[in-house]
């Protein structure tokens, strides 16, 4: 398993056995059911976590408790309520399992450990952090100027894997959009 985080850091730099030896051994192996929270508002943010296997969302839940999914998670993916992670304060999202996932996780001192210790190790990791604020954009900018069918699209095209594993009630909710209105986006892209 821990050959897909060996595959995703050699996309971006070498490293020799050794090396992501050394790096593995400052992750945590854990194992979530379906519908586990691996975060919950309110509580300390100790982890980013790598997905091995499985199927995550992070959602923020409003004051009327309307669930607003920010996004999802899958495998090879990076996942955790970064504001409070990097500033080691209370989470203000939640995020939990949609189905049974395996997850490596890395403490924030862990990984502050790795980055002064290896060059390589701080250059791949922003070289991720860069990725993930690119995909952020695009995410803000696709809810500002794109419509419901435009989002679908984009969606779809980006990431056609994510409407194998997510239930489309929670497509509709990234979206913005109800269930039914996914429903004619589906009959409608065959």
């Amino acid at each position: 398993m821990s050959d897909i985080l060996r595959q995703q850091i050699a996309k971006i730099i070498s490293i020799t056995d050794a090396e992501f030896d050394y790096v593995l051994s400052h992750f945590v192996y854990k194992k979530f059911k379906k519908h586990q929270f691996v975060i919950q508002e309110g509580e300390s943010v100790p982890n980013d976590y790598f997905i091995l296997n499985g199927c995550l969302k992070s959602y923020f839940t409003d004051h009327n408790g309307k669930e607003h999914i920010l996004q999802f998670g899958m495998q090879d993916w990076w996942i955790t309520d970064y504001q409070a992670y990097y500033n080691e304060s209370k989470a203000t999202i939640s995020i939990d399992c949609i189905e049974e996932s395996e997850l490596l996780c890395l403490s924030f001192q862990h990984r502050e450990k790795l980055c002064a210790e290896m060059h390589k190790i701080e250059h791949f990791f922003r070289k991720k952090t860069n990725k993930r604020n690119v995909a952020l954009q695009e995410r803000i900018l696709s809810l500002l100027s794109n419509n419901a069918k435009e989002k679908y699209d984009q969606l779809l095209l980006l990431y056609p894997r994510l409407f194998q594993k997510v239930p489309k009630q929670l497509i509709a909710s990234y979206l913005g959009v109800t269930r039914e209105t996914l429903s004619r986006f589906n009959s409608s892209s065959k």
